[in-house]
């Protein structure tokens, strides 16, 4: 083995260390396509049920066309698109998780919106400052999404995680689901915005185009749409999972990298096109909006399914 090929396996290595996450529930930073695991545990937890709100936190400055984006993801969820494949069908995917238990899947539903754009807590938060975000959201029936803006500092952000999900004490009023999501395009969109932006290790493959013309946003689709399928899957950290309890695989963070059929270390896949703008995507949303979301780990095949 030659010495340059040595450095490449040790420099590899070390990356993949570094790369290890211990949070529960995070999207880790790759552009690498991962193995699989063999099933998926359902471990007795509660799921979420019935009529749930899905609270959007915005905390800095974001534009009415960059929210625009996430709210019709969101919307996108439960309403079908005028064409297939759709965002809705995409997470329907998510209702065979429930067959092995008594929960009845929930209706996931756009609620409230909460602009944070003075930074009250400041442009360097901690998980501390997340959760106390995510409780301006409902405190019960509930996923509320803190969404940080590109110059907002997030700690382990970009260095171990592009986004994460947890879960409130409970109290009297019940307990709440919440996500955090950040706009990576300024601090490491070649880590958390892949593939629409070149990455930084790794195959080198030129970028897609996103496909509503914004990197940051596009990019915090792919990692909202992963943090809502592990939400809904495994909301209290005792429900679908595989592997230990403080860093395990989910519904989409088992597939990790795979977005449409060939997919391999560096390519997303074989993705639609948009002929009018190039854009890259897999899915149809509401309002006419194309989306790039990640590929779901199927119970009843035990493999990474895609859209396309």
């Amino acid at each position: 083995m030659a010495f340059s090929t040595l450095q490449t396996f040790f420099f590899t290595l070390i990356l993949c260390t570094l790369l290890v996450n211990s949070s529960f529930g995070a999207r880790e930073p790759a552009t690498l396509v991962q193995d699989v695991p063999l099933s998926m545990t359902y471990h007795k937890g509660a799921l979420l049920t019935g009529r749930i709100s899905v609270n959007l936190i915005w905390y800095g400055k974001f534009t009415p066309a960059q929210r625009a984006i996430l709210t019709d993801f969101v919307s996108s969820l439960t309403t079908s698109a005028k064409s297939e494949p759709s965002v809705a069908t995409w997470f329907k995917t998510t209702e065979k998780y429930y067959s092995h238990s008594k929960a009845r899947f929930p209706s996931l539903t756009l609620g409230k919106q909460i602009l944070d754009e003075s930074y009250s807590l400041g442009k360097s938060l901690a998980d501390a400052h997340i959760q106390k975000l995510a409780s301006r959201g409902a405190p019960s029936n509930a996923v509320n999404v803190v969404l940080t803006a590109d110059d907002v500092v997030v700690e382990g952000f970009c260095m171990s995680r592009c986004g994460y999900h947890g879960f409130s004490a409970r109290s009297k009023a019940g307990r709440f689901a919440y996500i955090w999501v950040g706009n990576s395009v300024t601090q490491c969109a070649g880590q958390c915005a892949w593939p629409f932006h070149q990455p930084v290790y790794g195959p080198q493959s030129p970028p897609l185009v996103a496909p509503n013309g914004d990197v940051g946003l596009d990019g915090m689709v792919i990692n909202l749409a992963s943090m809502i399928e592990s939400v809904v899957t495994n909301p209290f950290q005792n429900g679908f999972y595989q592997g230990p309890k403080e860093a395990p695989l989910e519904a989409a963070t088992a597939c990790t990298g795979k977005y449409a059929k060939g997919a391999y270390p560096g390519y997303a896949g074989d993705l639609l096109v948009d002929p009018s703008t190039s854009a890259s995507y897999n899915a149809n949303g509401v309002n006419g909006r194309k989306y790039l979301v990640p590929a779901i780990f199927d119970p009843a095949t035990s493999s990474c399914t895609t859209l396309v």
